[in-house]
């Protein structure tokens, strides 16, 4: 993901520094003429008025933020974290920064690989107006909706809504696929009523997890890529425990957290989350 973000961005002339735990990352920028290449988080921070973040998880986040961005970053640094973590951790965060005249924004994206490779992600802001005006502009160049949900907190809170629903609406199209063709009906013809009728969704209509459906996307090339589905347990996991805070009864996310669990137990954890398809169907 973050890797395609920097290549829309280079494409519009920004001076930009790197870092990245995999060195191997490094070789994608070879060819560019805008980049920097830090072998050290701290340089970045040191370089940079604005710093893009797209890590794996809060605990994370919080250790380069704490470690490297807080004590070394110039006072009105922007600070933009495009990763999906928890709540608590991303509005401490933001208190954090706060108090050393820092701009910590959540930013955390949609729309995949595909989206970041081809510029049109969403972007759910959480921030102060006057910093969703400044950092518009930079998000524009890799996303194509950017939209502000509120304060700190509040583009997480709409990230962790829309993934939960992701993965029960992908739960729910592979049953259908699964069971329809099962019950003799040919794969596409399905799959067109199914996008002519109330049962439309993402999952059914652009990411079929039926292989020989929709090309180019996870499902005709065996799994790989995408959003994997470990990555998906992660989110659901983070939703239950928002949903526990504000006592929001949740039923289906449940249900859904738990078989990704089994699923990732059962070695398909590096998948895209729609292998659910193929889990179904195993023997």
């Amino acid at each position: 993901m973050g890797k395609h973000m920097v290549i829309n961005l280079l494409k519009v002339n920004h001076n930009i520094t790197i870092f990245d735990t995999d060195s191997k990352t490094f070789d994608h920028f070879k060819e560019y003429k805008h980049v920097n290449i830090a072998n050290k988080p701290e340089y970045v921070v040191q370089q940079s008025d604005f710093i893009i973040l797209m890590l794996p998880n809060g605990d994370i986040v919080r250790n380069v933020c704490q470690s490297n961005i807080f004590p070394l970053a110039r006072k009105g640094t922007f600070i933009i974290d495009c990763s999906t973590i928890d709540l608590r951790t991303s509005k401490e965060l933001a208190k954090i920064a706060q108090n050393e005249k820092l701009h910590f924004i959540d930013a955390p994206v949609s729309g995949g690989v595909i989206g970041a490779q081809q510029g049109t992600l969403t972007f759910m802001v959480g921030c102060e107006l006057d910093d969703f005006k400044s950092v518009k502009p930079i998000l524009a160049k890799m996303g194509k909706n950017i939209v502000r949900a509120g304060t700190n907190g509040s583009g997480l809170a709409a990230k962790i809504c829309n993934n939960l629903l992701a993965a029960i609406s992908m739960i729910g199209t592979s049953e259908a696929m699964n069971l329809g063709i099962k019950l003799g009906l040919e794969k596409k013809v399905l799959n067109e009523l199914i996008n002519s009728s109330t049962g439309q969704c993402w999952s059914s209509q652009s990411y079929n997890p039926c292989p020989g459906i929709i090309p180019n996307i996870p499902s005709n090339n065996n799994y790989q890529g995408g959003f994997a589905s470990e990555l998906m347990t992660k989110d659901l996991l983070i939703a239950l425990d928002a949903a526990k805070d504000v006592q929001a009864m949740t039923p289906l996310t449940e249900h859904a957290t738990k078989f990704y669990q089994e699923i990732c137990s059962n070695g398909l954890n590096k998948k895209d989350f729609s292998v659910v398809f193929q889990y179904l169907n195993k023997e």
